[in-house]
């Protein structure tokens, strides 16, 4: 089950249903099934809040995952998205917000599925997963 929350900002995930199927198909194909994974939308400083009390990291960032699973190949877990982060990372980069966010929600799903991205080696095989997926959800 995915389900979609909003913290302190007004926003609604463009195409849930798409969306979720689109999801579960990511963890299906990556080995996982999704139990239950919680979406939080929220602003900047809501998510440097949580960056500072739970991972002591005084940065701002798109998302940060925190995985509940207490099964092997069972995805559970909270996925917390900075809207604004996205909407200024969709403009740097020159893509549209929708993209972007995509992006972003997969990444939190890769995370689930064990994926790091703490090395360069780590990053640039996340980078082509997020990629890869990216063009499935067409």
């Amino acid at each position: 089950m995915i389900r979609y929350f909003v913290e302190d900002v007004e926003f609604q995930v463009p195409f849930p249903q798409k969306t979720r199927r689109w999801l579960n198909t990511v963890a299906l194909a990556e080995g996982f099934q999704i139990a239950e994974l919680n979406y939080i939308f929220c602003s900047d400083e809501y998510l440097h809040k949580i960056n500072v009390e739970y991972l002591e990291h005084d940065t701002y960032t798109d998302i940060i995952t925190f995985d509940n699973s207490e099964e092997e190949k069972v995805i559970s877990g909270d996925i917390f998205v900075s809207v604004e982060r996205v909407e200024d990372n969709a403009r740097s980069l020159n893509v549209i917000f929708q993209d972007e966010l995509a992006r972003v929600m997969v990444h939190g799903v890769l995370h689930l599925a064990g994926y790091l991205d703490e090395t360069d080696e780590e990053e640039e095989n996340m980078r082509r997963l997020e990629s890869h997926y990216l063009l499935t959800r067409i």
